[in-house]
């Protein structure tokens, strides 16, 4: 039987990879694949240096998205196809929703545009898990960490979010919301929940 592809969206700040270290330590998702995006793989490492740079936006998108097709071949596609479910701490909707904003001042509908050209060979996931969250809080919480980057501004991050919203109502059948304003704990239970829903 085909594996699941479950994936954990939110903007920087929303407590999605907080989650995410929960859920791998929890012994009920021991059989599960984790994995991430950008990936730990050389070209993850390229689209790393490119976040810390002045890299061209366009250019940074085809890291991503190069990065996003040699996960898919090497990891995701073998992992469903050997019956494993899959989480992965971002994925597709990351990139179409923050370089949704990058690139918005050069396409009319930047994230259609980019949307686009992953059609036919990116592999959609049967749920996304968007942790929801308000920008300004999000940037707080980033606040305590040492390595900022440009998408951690509260005006960036609500365009994110905007977009990442865009992409819920656009995929109702796929999209579930969590509001992360509450405790971890609370946020971890609706993550279960929704992710086993699937699973029955």
């Amino acid at each position: 039987m085909k594996g699941k592809l479950i994936t954990l969206e939110g903007i920087d700040g929303s407590g999605k990879s907080t989650i995410t270290g929960r859920l791998k330590s929890n012994p009920v998702f021991y059989e599960f694949v984790f994995t991430r995006e950008p990936t730990t793989g050389w070209i993850g490492e390229a689209v790393n240096r490119a976040i810390h740079s002045d890299t061209d936006d366009l250019a940074e998108l085809l890291l991503f998205t190069a990065d996003h097709a040699e996960h898919i071949s090497k990891l995701i596609i073998p992992a469903l196809k050997s019956g494993k479910n899959v989480i992965s701490d971002r994925y597709s909707g990351s990139r179409y929703a923050y370089q949704g904003m990058t690139l918005k001042n050069r396409f009319a509908d930047p994230m259609k545009w980019i949307q686009d050209i992953h059609k036919n060979w990116t592999v959609d996931p049967d749920l996304t898990i968007l942790f929801d969250i308000e920008p300004g809080i999000a940037v707080e919480r980033c606040g305590n960490r040492g390595d900022k980057t440009k998408f951690e501004k509260i005006s960036f991050l609500e365009g994110v979010r905007a977009n990442y919203l865009r992409l819920a109502r656009e995929n109702p059948e796929r999209f579930v919301i969590i509001d992360t304003h509450r405790s971890v704990d609370e946020i971890e239970a609706d993550v279960i929940s929704t992710i086993f829903s699937l699973l029955r």
